[in-house]
């Protein structure tokens, strides 16, 4: 399965800008499987409460139905962030998935949020960690901050999951997490992980970019720069296989000494 992630700056409180702007890169990359976006791509990420709560839709919302004709148009499947208003009125930090068909795959809600700036805005997504096939790969799904912590990787990574989706919004001085903690989660999971980041600034944040599909042997498929890309690169499930094959986790991991961590 070919996969492309598409770093690039924000347009803060623009969505039909950003819905142009994808449909572009989508005809683009018509010939990745899937394409994966940033955090909150379809407002921007440091717009604020009030911002946030004016631009939140549900999942099946009307940008929802723009990409889902988009993502038919180009014959791509799409992941991409958003402020979803759920139907308690509650606002979450959302992905979304949608198939190559048109169809919405799954949603995942941000679980761990980033300091202040995360927790004005939204509200933590509760014990929801999905798991979806898409052409005969396993997909688990986290956003930015949710990386960092390694039992969401793993957790997904028993569950199955072959390929951890993370639409970001990382920015300076936290280059350490798009430069080695992503490669550590897939090496240590043995699975694949895709980030996809913003560049360029948003007010007072700079984003540090380098987004990335990291292997399960903790090399790179992919890798971008510090400004705008459309990067892609290919699943090699033998590979997968023969990296587990020598790094044996899964097997060697011993839960019993591990029980005390949830009581802490």
């Amino acid at each position: 399965m070919r996969v492309a992630l598409y770093q690039c700056p924000p347009l803060p409180l623009d969505v039909a800008g950003n819905l142009q702007r994808l449909q572009n890169i989508a005809m683009e990359a018509s010939d990745a499987d899937l394409l994966v976006l940033p955090e909150m791509y379809l407002s921007g990420y440091n717009i604020g409460p009030e911002a946030v709560g004016a631009l939140a839709e549900a999942q099946d919302g009307p940008s929802a139905e723009h990409i889902a004709a988009i993502a038919r148009a180009a014959g791509t499947a799409i992941v991409y962030g958003y402020a979803e208003r759920a139907e308690d009125g509650q606002i979450y930090n959302a992905i979304q998935l949608i198939d190559a068909q048109g169809q919405r795959l799954c949603n995942y809600r941000k679980t761990h949020l980033f300091g202040d700036l995360d927790r004005s805005m939204f509200s933590a997504g509760a014990d929801q960690f999905p798991l979806v096939e898409l052409n005969g790969w396993k997909l688990g799904f986290l956003i930015c901050y949710d990386i960092e912590f390694p039992e969401n990787a793993r957790r997904l990574a028993l569950a199955g999951a072959e390929l951890i989706l993370v639409p970001t919004a990382n920015m300076r001085p936290y280059e350490f997490v798009a430069e080695v903690t992503v490669r550590s989660r897939a090496f240590e999971n043995q699975c694949y992980v895709a980030y996809a980041n913003y560049c360029g600034s948003e007010d007072e944040i700079h984003y540090c970019g380098l987004s990335s599909i990291a292997a399960p042997d903790g090399t790179l498929c992919a890798r971008a720069g510090l400004d705008e890309a459309l990067i892609s690169g290919v699943l090699d499930r033998q590979l997968m296989l023969d990296s587990r094959a020598i790094n044996r986790y899964f097997v060697d991991r011993r839960p019993e000494l591990y029980d005390d961590l949830n009581k802490r």
